[in-house]
């Protein structure tokens, strides 16, 4: 088996290497990841500009591929271009923080899971539910078991699996959990500031901001100590609307 690791932390964050770490024994593990951090760069991908790939070898016996592009492209480059034939299972992280509720759509984590499973590869992302004093064992852990599983017992076509872990040692992790997104938004505030010369700019911070019924939502799981697992799909089609389209459709210009 090949699995193909990749993140949006870049190359050289410590999340990506206790994943790739934690696949060694599964199967052949390829390293294609961002040259630096791309976080919440969403599913975007590069056509504007080149896309420059240079070989990272460090102490340690970690090697992998640093892409000039976002996660999606990593992805992309390194089925259609980098491997002799396409992975087994594409797995993205671990990320540092959690891609839970709304944050799936920004964040470059999922993009990376999300394209590979567009290419038609089991794929599932990672994340760790904390920014400070992550337990990159527990997470690193998870995944090597949800990987076994997800190849064995794969997902529908188009369905890709969404990890968050809570940041607990492993014995005190409570189980896993089926979940589904958690009705969110984000709270922004933005800073306000000027520049030497005067130019104003402004840094973007902000929240994340549960709404609805929180019962069986990736946030409630994780926040209670559960693995969250979220089968989550890339077609946005809201089937509820059709009809109602259907009534503006049936009268143009009515």
């Amino acid at each position: 088996m090949r699995i193909l690791v990749s993140n949006d932390d870049g190359i050289h964050a410590p999340g990506i290497r206790s994943l790739a770490a934690a696949m060694e024994g599964l199967g052949e593990v390829v390293v294609v990841a961002p040259d630096s951090e791309r976080s919440a760069v969403g599913h975007a991908i590069t056509l504007t500009d080149p896309i420059k790939t240079r070989t990272v070898c460090e102490p340690g016996g970690f090697t992998g591929h640093a892409v000039g592009g976002t996660p999606a492209d990593s992805v992309k480059l390194a089925v259609c271009a980098l491997l002799p034939e396409p992975p087994d299972l594409v797995v993205s992280g671990i990320n540092l923080g959690p891609n839970a509720g709304i944050a799936v759509i920004y964040s470059g984590t999922v993009s990376a899971a999300t394209e590979g499973t567009i290419l038609g590869i089991p794929s599932m992302a990672v994340s760790l539910n904390t920014f400070r004093d992550p337990r990159w064992d527990t997470a690193a852990r998870v995944a090597r078991e949800l990987a076994g599983r997800l190849v064995r017992d794969p997902l529908p076509k188009g369905v890709l699996l969404n990890v968050n872990v809570p940041n607990l040692p492993y014995g005190d992790l409570r189980g896993f959990a089926a979940t589904r997104m958690a009705p969110s938004r984000f709270i922004e505030t933005f800073d306000k500031r000027a520049d030497p010369r005067g130019n104003i700019y402004y840094w973007m911070d902000g929240y994340l901001e549960p709404e609805g019924d929180p019962a069986g939502t990736d946030l409630r799981a994780v926040a209670e100590g559960w693995v969250s697992m979220t089968p989550i799909h890339f077609d946005l089609t809201h089937a509820g609307s059709l009809g109602h389209l259907a009534g503006w459709a049936a009268a143009p210009g009515a």
